[in-house]
């Protein structure tokens, strides 16, 4: 008996309902995907030189604790680490520049000198840095300022990559080739009020005025008020010039330390 001509063969039938439209294909299945968080400054490798010139300014110790800040792949703590024995944090808010930070580590044998982790940089603690390192925007700069000159401590070493801090001049700049500026400020201690000063000169009466690092200032001696000369402050380090008892310029040069200003012969007390 002849089949019919509309009998189709399996492999026939399925080409034709596959060309009718009849099986659908399967929506395909999405792959999973790491979800990447909004970044406030994007990711930007610091080249070799400019970070040489960050670790010159910082003059890292293995006694010194340097805090990046935005770390990227952690190429600033892990070179401290590894030229200097300094110990070091690194917070970014990508995971996967923090994988690529912890397999630089690994790969210079620092582990034990370098900690990073997945943080926002406004959230993270920088209390406990005595070197600070930066490469963000100049509106995350001037965000940040208050929290530095506030919560770091007095000598601690500000390094940042090409952006500045506006009315904060840096202590220390210098560019690097034709696009590349690295910028160091040393944060101040606070020296603005009315002191009372004591020692071989006699009591005085000592008032400051500071802007930063920068301070003006007077003395009231014996009933006369007298200008500082070549008033400066760095750190936690100050010193000035008044005439002495011959006209002759006498220098001061003291260390700020709790509320208490302390000289060769000589020390400062705040006037309340």
């Amino acid at each position: 008996m002849k089949a019919c001509s509309w009998l189709l063969s399996p492999l026939a039938l399925l080409a034709t309902l596959w060309t009718t439209g009849a099986i659908l294909a399967a929506p395909p299945v999405p792959a999973v995907r790491e979800e990447r968080p909004k970044l406030d400054v994007p990711y930007v490798p610091t080249p070799t030189a400019v970070l040489d010139k960050m670790l010159e300014f910082a003059a890292p110790t293995k006694d010194d604790y340097l805090i990046d800040l935005g770390c990227g792949d952690g190429r600033i703590p892990v070179a401290a680490a590894q030229r200097f024995g300094t110990r070091g944090l690194g917070v970014d808010i990508d995971p996967q520049r923090i994988r690529e930070a912890n397999e630089n580590a690994e790969l210079a044998n620092v582990t034990d000198k370098v900690t990073f982790r997945v943080a926002n940089l406004f959230d993270t603690k920088i209390s406990d840095a005595s070197i600070l390192t930066l490469y963000l925007l100049p509106n995350i700069n001037l965000e940040l300022r208050p929290r530095l000159l506030e919560e770091l401590k007095p000598g601690t070493r500000v390094i940042s990559h090409d952006f500045d801090m506006r009315e904060w001049e840096p202590d220390r700049v210098e560019r690097i080739g034709t696009s590349k500026i690295v910028y160091m400020w040393v944060v101040p201690a606070k020296a603005e009020g009315t002191w009372a000063v004591s020692g071989d000169r006699g009591p005085f009466t000592l008032n400051l005025k500071q802007s930063f690092q920068q301070i003006t200032g007077e003395a009231t001696i014996d009933g006369q008020t007298v200008p500082l000369r070549n008033p400066r402050l760095h750190g936690r380090q100050i010193s000035f010039e008044l005439p002495d008892k011959d006209g002759q310029s006498k220098r001061y040069e003291g260390q700020i330390n709790d509320h208490t200003i302390q000289g060769q012969n000589w020390q400062a007390k705040p006037v309340t």
